[in-house]
């Protein structure tokens, strides 16, 4: 059981071998077992997929942008799926700050957003509020912030 409690604050960047899934629309959008995680102080972690491991031909740009103050700029992403659409579904840091750089380009999705998102086959829980994009999972204590 990990608590978000003892995550750090700046946040950790690690890798990690889980498989994790990201679907929408009656697809699976994302699938992957090289995601980076983002560990943060009071949030579930985020996972950060590889662009290479996303159904690039539902991906469109997004609208609007955002400030880390600990990993940059980030730009958004929508998802269509045939007659489905998910406006600003992700989000990805194109130019990191030092130490973020191994998610340069790699995208990280609300699971608020889309149909459904998994870790190592389970299901995720999506971090309340509609700003933050933290996973939930049965390993992983609160409370929360959001």
């Amino acid at each position: 059981m990990e608590s978000v409690w003892d995550y750090p604050r700046p946040p950790r960047l690690e890798a990690t071998s889980k498989t994790i899934q990201v679907l929408f629309g009656g697809q699976i959008v994302a699938d992957t077992s090289r995601a980076m995680r983002v560990l943060e102080t009071s949030h579930p972690p985020v996972y950060y997929i590889p662009r290479s491991d996303i159904r690039e031909e539902f991906l469109s740009p997004g609208t609007g942008r955002s400030f880390c103050e600990f990993k940059g700029s980030a730009t958004y992403w929508s998802l269509r799926v045939g007659d489905q659409t998910s406006p600003n579904a992700g989000w990805s840091y194109e130019q990191p700050t030092k130490g973020f750089e191994p998610i340069r380009g790699f995208i990280a999705f609300y699971a608020s957003r889309v149909d459904e998102c998994y870790v190592d086959g389970e299901l995720v829980k999506p971090q309340p509020g509609s700003f933050y994009g933290g996973w939930i999972t049965g390993d992983i204590q609160g409370p929360f912030k959001g």
